[in-house]
């Protein structure tokens, strides 16, 4: 039975490509593209924990192979949403959605638990 798991954990991994960031604004980059495509799809932006760190993520793909975009960021995420401004890609952590016609509100999703294996750091 765990050679069957490994083997389907493996194969689905086979499928991933991980991009860490040096920064969240290079992240966001990706979101902020992605609002901008013809087809306007924005990926969600995930929070979880690795190693008792931060980790913030998001997945874009899907035909032929998934990426993962990660960032692992120094201070702690207490705000629920990121408004990020499309104009110029500068960002904030807040609290709630605001009326900003120009930024897009991202929410910071709470996962309890991730079966991704990141690299290791």
């Amino acid at each position: 039975m765990s050679n069957i798991n490994n083997s389907n954990e493996l194969e689905f991994n086979k499928n991933l490509m991980f991009f860490r960031y040096k920064s969240l604004e290079d992240m966001l980059k990706v979101i902020l593209y992605s609002s901008q495509s013809p087809i306007g799809l924005i990926p969600m932006l995930y929070h979880t924990y690795k190693n008792n760190k931060d980790l913030l993520f998001i997945q874009t793909g899907n035909i032929g192979g998934i990426t993962i975009h990660y960032f692992m960021p120094s201070e702690k995420i207490s705000k629920k949403f990121i408004q990020l401004k499309r104009l110029t890609g500068e960002f904030n952590y807040v609290e709630h959605i605001g009326l900003d016609t120009l930024s897009i509100y991202i929410p910071i999703l709470e996962l309890e638990e991730v079966n991704l294996r990141f690299p290791k750091f």
